[in-house]
C-alpha cells in the first residue's frame, strides 16, 4: 500500500540557544507535533578560538528530520537564533562557504587590552549599546578578526546574523535582519533604522547581506539540501528572528496581522520580563532617554524596526544562589509574608556578570544584620525560596521603574515568560509591589521564542498569539514600607552608577 501523501501543512521552528538547541514541527493550530532538543556548546576552530558549532548542529537537524513522516510535511522553515552571533562567507550565493567558523561571544581574548581600541569607536548615545564583556557586542567580533587574522577577513565576502545564517544554507538566499543587528551589537543606530558610524567607518556595513523582514520567504528550500534534510522542495524558507524579539513580536501591534493583533492593542506601557540564566526586560514605548550604559541599559530593536528599551540581570543566576540547594517551590505565600514582617533582606548582586549592580558584593540582611555564608546553615528551605522570589521580584520592578521613569503603576502591563513565569511566589510579589499594574504568566506549554517564531511565520493566522493568565493581587502587608527600606540602602551604589 502506498504511503499516504500529505500537503506541506507544518511549520519547522529551529531555535537555537547557547546552551541548548530545539527543532519543532508545529501543525497550523500552533500545536507541536514533534519536538527534538540537543544540547549545544563551542568547538575548537581549526584558527584555534571556540566556534559555533555550526557543523554539528546541522549533522543532527539532519538526523533527526531525514525520518521523520512529519519533516515531509514540512510547509515553512524559520529559524530563531541567540543574538552577538554572526556569520561569514566567501560569497553571495548559494555556493559560498565559510570565511571562518564563527565565534562564540564568549571567548575571553576578545576582551582582551586591544579591545580599549574598539570601544573608543562606539558612541553610546548613537547606538544605545553598552560596552559589554568578551564578544557580547558583535562588531568586536569582526574588529578582531580583522585585526588578527587578516588572511581570513581577507575571504569576507558576505556578512549575516547567526539565525539568517541557517535561512542562507536551506534556501541559497543571503540576508540581514534588524532585530540581530540591532542586539548589543554597535553596528545599529536605532534611532534612524541604518548601520552605526562605526559599521559604515570599518568598512562592515558594506559587507552585510541586504535587509528584509522576519517573517518574510527568501525561497524554496534549495534542491542539493532538502533530501538530506528530509524536507520537501516546496518548503518555503523565512528569514528568521533574534530569539528575545521573536518572543516580544506576539505582543507588538504591526509585528503580527488577523486576528491577534486585536489582542495586541490591549497592552499598554508593556514591559515584558523573558526569564532564564538573564532576566531580560523589554519596554516597547518607554523613552530611550532613560537608558543608561553603565546600568546594564540598552535599546533592542524589534522586528518592525523599532527602538525597544531593555534591561536585564543574571536573575537566573542570581536565583539560583539564594535558593542555595532549595527546591523553588518551597514556599507559600505565608513565607513571603513571614520574610517581609521579620525584614529579611537581599541585597545585589549575586552574579558577576551584568545587571545594574554588577561588581557590588551582594549580601543578606536579617533586620540589618548581616547573615553568614552558607546561607542553608542560617536559612530554612522555606525562607531561600520565598527570598529567592522576592529579590528577583524587587529586581523587576526596580528596573520596570528605571525604563518608564514616573508613570504610575496603574498604566503598566508587565507580561512574565520562561521559569518566573512558573514561581507564584515571585508573580504575587511583583503584583504586590506594583499595585494597580496588570501583571499576567504566560501559561503556553511552548516556550515564547519557539511560539514567537511559529506566530511570525502564520502572521495572518496566528489565533492565540499568547496564551496569558492574570496574576491575582494577594495581600502582602507591610512589602510598600519593606521595598523603601530595600530602596533606600541601594540608594548610594545606585546614584554612584548613573
Amino acid at each position: 500500500m502506498p504511503t499516504p501523501v500529505h500537503a506541506p501543512d507544518l511549520t519547522l521552528v529551529i531555535d537555537i540557544g547557547k546552551s541548548h538547541a530545539r527543532l519543532l514541527l508545529f501543525d497550523a493550530r500552533g500545536t507541536v507535533l514533534e519536538q527534538h532538543a540537543r544540547a549545544n556548546a563551542s568547538v575548537d576552530s581549526a584558527m584555534g578560538y571556540p566556534a559555533l558549532d555550526v557543523h554539528g548542529l546541522e549533522r543532527w537537524m539532519q538526523a533527526s528530520l531525514r525520518g521523520s513522516e512529519n519533516a515531509r510535511r514540512c510547509g515553512h522553515v524559520i529559524a530563531c537564533t541567540h543574538g552577538a552571533a554572526l556569520v561569514a562567507l566567501d560569497g553571495a550565493g548559494a555556493d559560498a562557504g565559510l570565511a571562518w567558523e564563527p565565534l562564540d561571544y564568549e571567548y575571553a581574548a576578545l576582551d582582551g587590552a586591544a579591545a580599549q581600541d574598539f570601544a573608543a569607536g562606539n558612541d553610546f548615545g548613537e547606538t544605545l549599546s553598552p560596552e559589554l564583556p568578551a564578544g557580547l557586542n558583535a562588531a568586536r567580533q569582526l574588529w578582531w578578526m580583522e585585526n588578527t587574522h587578516p588572511a581570513a577577513w581577507r575571504r569576507t565576502r558576505c556578512l549575516v546574523p547567526y539565525a539568517q545564517y541557517w535561512a542562507w544554507r536551506l534556501s541559497g538566499v543571503a540576508c540581514s535582519e534588524v532585530s540581530s543587528l540591532g542586539c548589543h551589537t554597535h553596528l545599529w543606530n536605532p534611532h534612524t533604522g541604518d548601520f552605526s558610524r562605526l559599521a559604515r567607518a570599518r568598512g562592515w556595513a558594506q559587507r552585510f547581506a541586504p535587509l528584509r523582514s522576519a517573517w518574510e520567504v527568501l525561497g524554496p528550500v534549495r534542491a542539493d539540501v532538502a533530501a538530506p534534510w528530509g524536507l520537501p522542495a516546496a518548503a518555503r524558507v523565512h528569514v528568521g528572528v533574534h530569539d528575545s524579539n521573536a518572543c516580544l513580536a506576539r505582543y507588538l501591534p504591526g509585528a503580527l496581522d488577523g486576528a491577534a493583533q486585536a489582542e495586541q492593542t490591549l497592552l499598554p506601557a508593556l514591559t515584558l520580563v523573558s526569564s532564564g540564566t538573564w532576566t531580560v526586560l523589554m519596554a516597547p514605548g518607554a523613552p530611550a532617554s532613560a537608558l543608561v550604559a553603565g546600568q546594564d541599559m540598552l535599546a533592542n530593536v524589534d522586528v518592525t524596526g523599532r527602538l525597544t528599551p531593555t534591561a536585564r540581570f543574571m536573575g537566573g543566576r542570581e536565583f539560583a544562589h539564594l535558593l542555595d540547594g532549595a527546591c523553588a517551590d518551597a514556599a507559600g505565600p505565608q513565607d513571603l509574608r513571614a520574610l517581609v514582617a521579620e525584614r529579611l533582606h537581599a541585597y545585589p548582586a549575586f552574579a558577576a556578570q551584568g545587571g545594574p549592580f554588577a561588581g557590588r558584593a551582594g549580601c543578606v540582611l536579617w533586620q540589618d544584620r548581616p547573615l553568614p555564608a552558607p546561607l542553608a546553615d542560617a536559612l530554612s528551605a522555606r525562607q531561600r525560596a520565598a527570598l529567592a522570589a522576592l529579590y528577583c521580584a524587587q529586581m523587576s520592578c526596580w528596573l520596570i521603574h528605571a525604563l518608564w521613569g514616573a508613570r504610575s503603576a496603574a498604566q503598566h502591563t508587565v507580561i512574565v515568560e520562561g521559569p518566573l513565569a512558573h514561581n507564584r511566589n515571585y508573580l504575587l510579589a511583583l503584583q504586590a509591589l506594583l499595585p494597580g499594574a496588570r501583571c499576567h504568566a504566560s501559561v503556553d506549554a511552548v516556550e515564547g521564542t519557539a511560539r514567537g517564531a511559529w506566530c511570525l511565520v502564520q502572521r495572518a493566522h496566528a489565533r492565540h498569539a499568547a496564551r496569558l493568565e492574570p496574576v491575582a493581587p494577594v495581600p502582602l502587608p507591610g512589602i510598600a514600607d519593606y521595598h523603601r527600606h530595600w530602596l533606600r540602602q541601594l540608594q548610594e551604589c545606585t546614584s554612584s552608577k548613573v
